[in-house]
């Protein structure tokens, strides 16, 4: 078919879509919030309820948060499953400082980037393949997730179970400055608290055991686990001590390991999960461990891209490919065999900043290439 026809439509509604997107994305949805995660999901649900394709809309309530399953063109054994997320890592009130806006090309918002602008593109998506009268080969599911900024805890279950009826998977995950992710990293995250003996800390500080002390050392051993191969490994949060005249008996850290190697990932567990305390007077209790496996640039990657790539040249859209450290579900579905394309959000930047933007000329060609990947799947 003629997809400059679909780019046309697209382009026709695009400021419907941005208005819909800066609508979405000011209504504030950070990780674990029961209520912000309730409204987001009433708000895609609506704007799905318009759309004939759609043919059943899923709400999953866990304890702090509603996942979100939207199946559209039928219901089947095997189906294309589409991925993403609606929670972000923004706190309530972010939004005053970094305030939902439009300067020349670009859209500025919390979460817009990462990823609140696709889940919108999703549905236009599904929109445009509806008013060109096409059918996809498959049905389509998507799966919205309402806790992926926090390694999917509840999340995992459902995007796995979905994953083992998927033909192919595009997880619509921010672009790296357009360019769709073909590699990423795996995950591990770790809670390290050492208890230690307080004392007075002008009287008789050798009483005590430090904390605070053990812990600085153990960072020391931490830091060591890096690598020039890819694996790396990052206290990212400490706190400890309780008064300022008071040895601290309690100090804790946690630790962001990112890799691309499995086994490699599995040494370094081991290390963390046994590290010795310098001073035998404090203990040390780990907890955590590997969260996501890589998603690996393998034959069957490197396949899905150029099928993707050469869809996007029928609109003459150039899409390249990269390989990232930050990890999504993709992970998790790729291990499970199926073949995933990870970044296929609109172009942008400043993931988990307080500049976060998409750029409003790439949404078209974006949600065009969305289209293109529904009408003809990878895999069949």
């Amino acid at each position: 078919m003629d997809y400059h026809k679909i780019r046309e439509f697209i382009k026709e509604r695009q400021d419907k879509i941005i208005s819909d997107i800066c609508e979405f994305v000011e209504i504030e949805s950070p990780t674990y919030n029961e209520e912000a995660s309730r409204k987001i999901a009433d708000f895609l649900e609506s704007k799905a309820k318009k759309l004939s394709c759609v043919s059943k809309i899923e709400r999953i309530p866990k304890s702090q948060g509603t996942h979100l399953i939207i199946h559209a063109f039928g219901l089947g054994s095997k189906q294309i499953l589409i991925v993403g997320h609606t929670d972000t890592v923004h706190n309530i009130g972010s939004k005053k400082r970094n305030p939902t806006r439009i300067e020349k090309n670009r859209i500025y918002g919390c979460g817009i980037f990462d990823m609140k602008a696709n889940c919108i593109l999703i549905l236009e998506a599904l929109r445009a393949i509806e008013k060109a009268s096409e059918n996809p080969p498959l049905p389509v599911t998507i799966f919205l997730s309402c806790d992926e900024e926090r390694g999917s805890r509840t999340g995992k279950p459902i995007v796995e179970r979905e994953a083992s009826k998927a033909v192919s998977c595009l997880v619509c995950e921010p672009s790296a400055n357009g360019k769709v992710k073909t590699g990423r990293k795996g995950t591990a995250s770790y809670k390290i608290k050492a208890v230690g003996i307080p004392a007075h800390a002008g009287l008789e500080p050798e009483r005590g055991a430090s904390a605070i002390l053990e812990l600085a050392k153990q960072i020391e051993v931490i830091h060591q686990l890096n690598d020039k191969n890819g694996t790396s490994a990052v206290v990212c949060t400490i706190k400890g001590g309780s008064k300022p005249n008071i040895v601290p008996e309690e100090a804790k850290c946690s630790v962001d390991v990112r890799f691309t190697d499995t086994a490699i990932a599995l040494e370094i567990d081991h290390k963390i999960r046994n590290l010795e305390p310098f001073d035998n007077r404090v203990k040390l209790e780990v907890t955590g461990g590997i969260n996501r496996p890589p998603l690996v640039r393998d034959e069957k990657m490197v396949a899905f891209y150029e099928h993707a790539r050469s869809l996007a040249s029928q609109i003459g859209y150039d899409l390249g490919e990269t390989q990232v450290g930050g990890a999504s579900d993709g992970n998790f579905i790729a291990a499970m065999g199926v073949p995933v394309l990870d970044g296929l959000g609109v172009k942008g930047d400043g993931a988990h900043t307080l500049e976060e933007y998409i750029c409003i000329d790439d949404i078209p060609d974006r949600t065009t290439l969305l289209s293109m990947l529904i009408l003809q799947p990878f895999g069949l």
